[in-house]
């Protein structure tokens, strides 16, 4: 089969690799569509060192089942393979448990391929209505789907009278933003330094965007919950100025380690902090649900392009050049078989 493989600093390489082979409970997966996340990126520049290369990348992804008694099955795929035995899996907690795997970490391959093999239960069949690209965002706006939820729980549960911010209008950044809109927000916002990207977003119903510091900008101490898509310091630091005093940041960025978080205002106002990583299973399957049912919108705000020119797809990122908020890269299977 073919994948595109991280094989050093900001190189991807399209190439034969094997084929995976499905483990007892496992099925094959052909590809179809597979999104490039924020941390592929990072690995991609070599900021990451739980990717090493060489590596195949991506973890947001749809497919068909191939072989075996569910062959033709359509899913979209959770790429987080938890233990089912911790504390932590017990209390349906799988994303801290402390064995988990995630596809596009080793020693699990990833989904920059013609094919995948995943557990069964990490597959979640999708309704013919939905297209496998629609499906692939299940992953990324199901991080947004969990910080949503955990923060909507500190604020008493009821978002209609709240008013609520997204730095980074990634897909992280937009899955949150209508991931907020699903779950009961009507005042948000999206704040966003790309020019090119908020203009594609600005035709996405159910949020408004602003550049940050201009028009549109909430003033500081007047929002409910925040949610930091991006993880820099300096979007922290903003979280920090933004929130009211009884409110909530969730921070789901991974861009760096420290910096920014204004701790003492924090303290002195209750300002609640929730950092965020990845979902439970059932954050997943509610996020699926949302994009099955419309309530996440059109979700037509990806770009798809070919899995050969995958390399190009990260320049362009790298380079900002990409308005779309996720480009979706959609294996050549002419070549592809078993």
């Amino acid at each position: 089969m073919k994948a595109l493989i991280y094989t050093d600093v900001e190189v991807l390489t399209y190439m034969d690799r094997p084929m995976p082979e499905p483990q007892d409970g496992e099925a094959l997966v052909r590809i179809m569509s597979s999104g490039i996340c924020g941390s592929d990126m990072h690995a991609y520049l070599g900021h990451d060192a739980r990717r090493p290369a060489p590596l195949t990348l991506g973890h947001e992804a749809a497919g068909v089942i191939v072989g075996g008694p569910e062959d033709g099955r359509r899913v979209t795929i959770n790429p987080l393979v938890a233990c089912q035995t911790c504390d932590f899996c017990r209390t349906l907690r799988e994303n801290l448990c402390p064995n988990r795997q995630i596809i596009s970490m080793m020693p699990r391959e990833g989904a920059f391929a013609d094919y995948v093999a995943m557990p069964v239960r990490n597959l979640v069949t999708v309704p013919d209505h939905v297209t496998l690209s629609q499906a692939a965002l299940a992953e990324p706006i199901a991080c947004g789907w969990h910080a949503v939820r955990l923060g909507r729980a500190v604020l008493g549960g009821d978002l209609s009278g709240m008013r609520c911010a997204v730095i980074g209008g990634g897909a992280i950044g937009v899955g949150a933003a209508l991931s907020l809109y699903a779950q009961g927000a009507r005042d948000i916002t999206v704040i966003e330094p790309n020019a090119v990207r908020r203009e594609r977003l600005a035709d996405v119903a159910g949020f408004d965007t602003c550049a940050p510091g201009g028009d549109g900008m909430p003033a500081d101490g007047s929002v409910d919950m925040v949610i930091d898509g991006v993880g820099y310091a300096a979007t922290r630091e903003t979280c920090s100025a933004l929130a009211r005093a009884g409110g909530v940041i969730a921070h789901i960025g991974l861009g760096e380690a420290t910096g920014g978080l204004d701790v003492r205002r924090m303290t002195l106002q209750e300002i609640t902090f929730i950092g965020t990583y990845t979902y439970t299973a059932a954050d997943f399957e509610a996020t699926a649900a949302a994009i099955f049912d419309g309530n996440l919108g059109a979700l037509d705000w990806v770009e798809e392009r070919p899995l050969s020119e995958g390399h190009r797809a990260f320049k362009d990122i790298r380079a900002g050049l990409v308005a779309a908020p996720k480009i979706i890269l959609t294996p050549d299977h002419t070549t592809a078989g078993p």
